[in-house]
């Protein structure tokens, strides 16, 4: 368990570092086994990622029952959900980084590029807006993912998820890097050449 903790003490800080969160936003998340079960190891409400210790990192199972001191991450439902319909998802990052997040309050999508796995549909799957922290957030954000590994929430941000943590971080980098590669794409698109 120690060793779960760790892992999403020192990825939230990579994720912080790479700029995908900032301020307080953002969570992740990672299941393990236990010997009462699946237990879900989330980040808190209200605290920047850059800075977590061992103590704020908090354990929930799966029915959202808190089994350590400290009070989980306001997204913690919608962890909850995609755990419960995803057995082979055990990592879950959750971020607002810039370029993903400026697709997903636009009209824009963000394309599928090469790079994690066969491209099955053009675009990234996203959802409507829905309030964050919320039954309905959490609801259709596990349908919403279905098979997916990226899930665009719309006017929030982005969800990745994978067979562990650190997939699912290489994941939400790999979706920002193809965010940005797109926008000065359709920037560079719209500046007539005058050369």
């Amino acid at each position: 368990m120690k060793k779960n903790i760790a892992e999403i003490i020192d990825i939230s800080n990579e994720i912080y570092g790479k700029g995908l969160v900032s301020g307080k936003a953002g969570n992740i998340s990672a299941r393990f086994k236990s010997e009462i079960g699946d237990v879900v190891a989330i980040t808190p409400t209200l605290k920047s990622l850059s800075n977590l210790n061992e103590e704020d990192i908090v354990l929930v199972d799966l029915d959202g029952n808190i089994l350590t001191k400290g009070k989980p991450s306001s997204e913690v439902n919608m962890h909850l959900e995609i755990y419960k319909k995803r057995p082979d998802v055990n990592g879950i990052v959750h971020t607002h980084s810039p370029y993903a997040t400026g697709f997903a309050h636009s009209s824009k999508k963000i394309k599928r590029y090469e790079g994690f796995g066969e491209i099955k549909v053009p675009y990234l799957a996203e959802i409507d807006y829905q309030k964050p922290g919320s039954d309905e957030l959490a609801n259709n954000a596990s349908e919403g993912l279905g098979e997916e590994d990226v899930l665009v929430l719309k006017k929030h941000g982005v969800i990745c998820v994978g067979k562990n943590l650190k997939e699912a971080e290489l994941l939400a980098v790999f979706v920002e890097e193809t965010a940005k590669t797109q926008f000065v794409t359709y920037m560079l698109n719209s500046v007539e050449d005058n050369i």
